[in-house]
């Protein structure tokens, strides 16, 4: 430990709990390192505060002592972002501990939750009373409400629902001189200039420690219809999507995945199985559902567009879940996609978004492009068609050193599709954050206005720095963007 930590210890130890103290190297190792293995800090105490005046005093002592502080929630960021330097210098500052929901309100539809609440628990909670918090995601059972708001997280509602952003009403938070932001109040009109509540979503845990937040809820559903679609190309699935949201507005989910993500999950994930006979280059996943009983059912709706979308030539084949362990099914082969492609070997990976109109165009040359550039890789996207985002990854060719190519090969492979990202109008983050992982290439393809006021934020709001160093943005300008 620093002197600073061993200070700041010494301040705490009599304020906390003693489980919010952990200083047991094999209880804080599993929390040193990300999702997926690519990040790896060293950290000497893990916080674990139960309360939001025990998060307050932590974060008052930190800046005091000058300690940094990484908020972590579920552990499952894609961009490093809740992992701890390698240098030691920062502390982890957990709020699983911060686990209550605190109402839900089946009337007004909100529920106020806790920052360690788990989606998943949530989920079943606001569904008790007949209500649904519509996003959801493969990481459900791990990651908490507090690292969805402050990555402003997306998954496969955003097309009817939006984001995070859009379901948080509101939020409450611990500012870096230790004092509370009591922004839960759900209001509807807020003219009293800049909104706070939306720097902190999206934030990435650097402007200020998110410990509760009030979200919105939808009706519950009373039936849905999940379909499982082959067709020949992405410009043929957007056809399809156009199709669907001509003729209403049930669907929820429109998830577009190329045969290569397809065949990974049928190879590496047990228990799953090919929903459609025959080969496809293609396959859609769309989800309608109802909320009114009195609605028209969704698999009458579904069948109707697929029958017009096969007829045209459009669709190949489709099959509509017969129940709902078969729509469970379907779904998990979309969920486990990222477990099936870590499986098959390094890759470089991206998060990135594009026009909608313009992204059937882009994954088949952007495709083509990184293939002939790299000679080995293979590269395809998979995910949102309907908002724009999907996961373009270009995987190592066949017996490539994970650790080498990672290091040297991938980030060449990332500033080449990038490029074509940005040449296309696009995002090179859509919904995973910027972390440690994009940080260079943030601030090497962002506009100096842009990184500028960035920058001023983060100093006005955190000026000690002490909030997720090295993530998102730095106080300093590196090389990447002078």
């Amino acid at each position: 430990m620093t002197p600073q930590q061993i200070r700041l210890l010494n301040s705490l130890a009599p304020r906390l709990s003693a489980r919010a103290i952990v200083t047991d190297r094999d209880a804080i190792a599993p929390w040193e390192t990300d999702w997926r293995g690519r990040w790896h800090g060293h950290a000497p105490i893990l916080f674990e505060p139960a309360t939001v005046a025990e998060v307050q005093s932590i974060v008052a002592g930190a800046t005091s002592e000058g300690v940094p502080l990484v908020a972590q929630g579920g552990n499952t960021s894609m961009v490093g972002g809740a992992t701890p330097p390698e240098s030691g210098e920062a502390v982890i500052l957990s709020l699983r501990r911060l686990n209550r929901i605190r109402s839900i309100d089946r009337d007004g539809s909100l529920a106020i939750a806790e920052a360690g609440v788990i989606l998943s628990d949530l989920h079943d909670a606001v569904a008790a009373e007949g209500r649904r918090f519509p996003l959801t995601l493969g990481s459900r059972g791990s990651a908490t409400i507090g690292g969805l708001v402050s990555t402003n997280a997306g998954g496969t509602q955003v097309l009817r629902w939006g984001t995070m952003r859009g379901l948080v009403a509101g939020v409450e938070a611990v500012l870096s001189d230790g004092s509370l932001y009591e922004g839960l109040a759900a209001l509807k009109k807020d003219n009293r200039g800049y909104d706070l509540n939306q720097l902190l979503i999206g934030a990435e845990g650097t402007l200020g420690i998110i410990t509760a937040a009030t979200l919105r809820l939808a009706p519950a559903i009373t039936a849905r219809a999940v379909a499982w679609i082959g067709l020949a190309t992405p410009e043929a699935a957007l056809q399809l999507l156009r199709r669907f949201e001509a003729a209403g507005n049930a669907v929820e989910s429109f998830e577009l995945l190329p045969s290569e993500s397809f065949q990974a999950v049928l190879t590496h994930i047990p228990g799953t199985r090919a929903p459609l006979a025959g080969a496809h280059p293609w396959h859609v996943l769309v989800e309608a559902v109802a909320s009114d009983p009195a609605a028209p059912a969704p698999a009458a709706f579904v069948e109707h567009v697929l029958q017009s979308a096969i007829g045209d030539g459009i669709v190949a084949d489709a099959a509509i879940a017969a129940n709902e362990a078969q729509a469970d099914a379907f779904w998990r082969i979309r969920d486990s996609i990222s477990d099936a492609e870590r499986a098959t070997g390094p890759a470089a990976q991206h998060d990135i978004s594009v026009p909608v109109e313009a992204m059937p165009r882009f994954l088949i040359e952007a495709a083509a492009a990184c293939d002939a550039r790299f000679p080995g890789t293979r590269a395809s996207g998979f995910g949102h068609l309907g908002d724009g985002n999907v996961h373009f990854h270009v995987r190592a060719p066949a017996g490539a050193d994970r650790t080498r190519w990672l290091a040297e090969e991938a980030p060449i492979v990332t500033r080449f599709v990038d490029d074509l990202v940005v040449a296309a109008g696009g995002s090179i983050s859509a919904e995973h954050g910027i972390g440690q992982m994009k940080l260079h290439e943030l601030e090497r393809l962002s506009p100096p206005p842009r990184m500028a006021a960035l920058r001023a934020i983060k100093g006005a709001l955190d000026p000690a720095g002490i909030f997720n160093p090295g993530k998102l943005v730095t106080l300093a300008p590196s090389a990447a963007d002078e």
